[in-house]
């Protein structure tokens, strides 16, 4: 297969209300991406400096989820991010770009996302794939960023972070083994009314599920889950429910003194305009994080105590 030669260049440009150095700190801070960016999954770090990093990122692209590694130049001075992939996935042979960060004023900023990429085989048709993946993305976090970045006042209150544990009697392999197996879940757990799961890439899974209310009702959301054999499971919802913005969690297999555990932890943002309709008219945002806190952390235990049971060896 002969190696691309043609170069493609890309830029897209938002005006933002908040300070540049707000900005450039939500774009140095990968680990906040998955709640703010909607196409970023999951994102770690492999090596970390002050000015360098490693990281690696399971993101959307068109609809199907990539993963790559990204080398990063943090520069604090000028405000300025350059990254580039070390193995792209196909369609896309080669692939980095830069965010520059610019001052207008004291509270304006100008926000520029630049890309260069090669595409397999010069083919036209990936070539059109990449261009259509960087618009979508890039005008998608662009527009996130904006939203991040000019959130003030009760904007901590609208995220939360929590977690429930369960002690496991068993091996951790069965556990995560209850946990992996989504698609058995509307025979295994009585909050489940339906799943769809698919793994077109091993570990790499998107999961649809029809969840029950205790008042009847039913909701459905599609998440990505990235999973890491007996460790861990992280996973986005892509599809939220009306109250949230952003829905992200992990499942942790973990050894400990009384043998193992599971633990279930939650990052939600919620989505203030919505309380009203779902929750009433008088209903604020400390009830909202109340609710949701409960609702979550309710379907999470249910869970992880009956993958407590199937560790056991209690079928049943």
């Amino acid at each position: 297969m002969s190696h691309p030669r043609t170069t493609h260049h890309t830029e897209h440009t938002i005006t933002v209300t908040a300070p540049a150095r707000r900005v450039f700190d939500l774009i140095v801070d990968v680990g906040r991406w998955p709640e703010t960016f909607s196409p970023t999954v999951h994102v770690e770090y492999v090596d970390r400096s002050r000015t360098e990093e490693r990281i690696r990122i399971w993101a959307t692209a068109n609809g199907e989820v990539k993963t790559w590694t990204s080398r990063r130049e943090l520069d604090h001075d000028h405000l300025r991010v350059s990254f580039r992939q070390e193995v792209s996935q196909p369609p896309v042979a080669a692939m980095g770009g830069e965010w520059i960060v610019e001052a207008v004023d004291d509270t304006r900023t100008r926000v520029r996302l630049l890309h260069d990429f090669r595409a397999v085989g010069d083919d036209p048709d990936n070539v059109q794939w990449i261009e259509q993946a960087i618009d979508r993305n890039s005008g998608a976090e662009l527009d996130a960023l904006r939203t991040a970045a000019e959130r003030t006042g009760d904007a901590e209150d609208l995220t939360l972070t929590f977690e429930d544990t369960v002690q496991v009697p068993g091996g951790l392999k069965d556990a995560y083994a209850f946990v992996n197996e989504a698609g058995l879940w509307p025979e295994r757990l009585p909050h489940v009314a339906r799943t769809v799961l698919e793994e077109d890439a091993p570990g790499v899974q998107t999961l649809e599920m029809e969840t029950r209310s205790p008042d009847g009702s039913t909701h459905t959301t599609r998440s990505v889950r990235v999973c890491f054999p007996d460790e861990r499971i992280v996973y986005k919802q892509l599809r939220t429910p009306a109250l949230m913005t952003a829905h992200i969690g992990r499942w942790l297999f973990e050894e400990d003194a009384d043998g193992a555990r599971i633990t279930s932890v939650h990052t939600v943002v919620l989505n203030k305009e919505a309380i009203p309709a779902v929750l009433g008219p008088d209903a604020t945002v400390a009830d909202a994080r109340a609710f949701v806190q409960n609702a979550l952390s309710r379907n999470s235990t249910t869970t992880m105590e009956h993958a407590a049971a199937h560790a056991r060896g209690d079928r049943t």
